[in-house]
């Protein structure tokens, strides 16, 4: 029997889906980057399969971006990374492992400043992924409309497997902001829409990015705002001093620059935790006036109505999640004054981290860009879940991306998705039934020879 039981599990090792591919995405973000492993069963194309999160590693350090001028840091700063995949995907299947790194709005922007330095960066990363076993598929930097559209499929990919309901996604990162919804509005503005096929259906989606509405770059530009030395929205205790160039380096402040301009010159800031300046300070940065179109979100962007339950990601917005292990804002009326001024009394902050001067500045923000300028209210705000996963994967564009590249889009519905093809399921049930068999037998034989 112990050899029918090991022939048994030889054949379910066999038939198994442990033949897996692997894929590798670097979401290169303006603040930092990382790494993320997918896998899925070899055998499976179109939806047939279920691509999951392998694995993924943070790189140390900012976005690629920042390593302008540093020549070869860009690439340098991935090895830690590209190691662990190394580790983490079996030695087999190195050569299979197509490899894609996808850059946002951190060298959206320095390809508006400085195209050069962009495309050496851009050259040096994808050097260095080469120097690596796997099958590099090139190095890219996203339109904002792409990055929207790819979290778009990223979200409603992963939630098919574990809940029914279409999601939207809404995303802030460091440098820019996007929101990505489907819509049966039409749609003004023809830039802002993008087809889509999901799981056998058509999809409209309306989809658009706000370069310089990242939640790092606001920062800078309130402190553009702000060269009186007063930021009203530092809680009164704060008293920093930083160099120009950290502040007015990006081209979302070049309005805002200095004249003259000494990059290594500094820029002494104090807090005055004053909500209505600051309040006021921030929708200066919109706006709401000039809409060439019947409906605006802001700046002159067409917009439909806002449909569906929406998804907010800020994976980049650490300040938001620091306070209390979830954001400020997650309540209407949302920051009261009652919160803000507790906001200022930093010793009533649990965690002193380098974020905690930024609370008021990012909720402020986002209020005003949910609240006025994605044109939500008290009865569509609840539609807004705000997390960084959907089960173990990481909710962003970076699945959605390789997805679209590897062809794994799910090109049908289907109804339950299994880890095993039919065939399989057949074989492994023909070999329980004669195991069964057998196992009957050796009873009877056994308790026949007993009497």
């Amino acid at each position: 029997m112990n050899f029918l039981f090991s022939l048994f599990f030889s054949a379910l090792a066999l038939f198994s889906p442990l033949s897996l591919q692997y894929g590798i995405v670097l979401d290169a973000g303006s603040s930092h980057t990382a790494l993320f492993i997918y896998r899925w069963p070899a055998d499976k194309q179109n939806g047939t399969g279920v691509v999951t999160q392998h694995a993924e590693c943070h790189v140390k350090g900012e976005g690629i971006s920042s390593y302008a001028g540093q020549k070869g840091g860009a690439g340098e700063s991935l090895v830690d990374c590209l190691d662990q995949a190394v580790r983490d995907i079996p030695k087999d299947k190195h050569q299979l492992t197509p490899v894609y790194l996808g850059a946002t709005a951190g060298m959206r922007l320095l390809n508006i400043s400085n195209p050069k330095q962009s495309d050496q960066i851009l050259k040096e990363v994808g050097d260095k992924i080469k120097s690596y076993p796997f099958k590099f598929e090139g190095a890219a930097i996203l339109s904002g409309q792409e990055e929207g559209a790819y979290g778009w499929v990223t979200v409603n990919y992963l939630l098919e497997n574990f809940i029914k309901p279409q999601w939207e996604p809404l995303t802030s990162g460091g440098a820019s902001t996007q929101i990505t919804f489907a819509t049966q509005e039409r749609v003004e503005g023809k830039q802002n829409m993008m087809e889509m096929r999901l799981y056998g259906q058509n999809y409209s989606l309306y989809t658009h990015s706000f370069l310089c509405y990242g939640i790092n770059q606001v920062y800078n530009r309130m402190l553009g705002y702000v060269q009186s030395v007063t930021n009203p929205c530092y809680p009164p205790d704060v008293n920093t001093t930083l160099k120009m160039k950290d502040v007015f380096s990006s081209p979302c402040t070049e309005e805002h620059k200095p004249k003259p301009y000494n990059p290594e010159g500094t820029l002494t800031v104090k807090g005055s935790g004053n909500y209505q300046q600051c309040e006021g300070n921030m929708s200066n940065m919109f706006s709401f006036q000039d809409c060439p179109f019947s409906q605006c979100s802001f700046n002159g962007i067409s917009q439909p109505n806002v449909t569906g339950n929406f998804m907010h990601d800020f994976e980049s917005s650490n300040a938001l999640y620091s306070f209390a292990g979830h954001p400020v804002f997650l309540t209407p009326p949302f920051l009261v004054p009652e919160v803000w001024f507790l906001l200022q009394m930093s010793n009533q902050i649990p965690d002193q981290s380098a974020h905690w001067k930024n609370y008021c500045t990012a909720s402020v923000f986002i209020k005003t860009l949910v609240l006025r300028g994605y044109a939500f209210d008290n009865a569509t705000f609840p539609q807004i879940s705000f997390q960084k996963k959907a089960g173990d994967t990481s909710v962003g564009w970076a699945l959605g991306y390789m997805l679209n590249l590897s062809n794994l889009l799910p090109a049908e519905k289907v109804g339950l998705r299994k880890a095993l093809t039919p065939g399989v399921w057949g074989t492994l049930i023909f070999l329980f039934a004669l195991l069964a068999a057998l196992k009957l037998g050796f009873f009877i034989n056994s308790t026949l020879r007993g009497k």
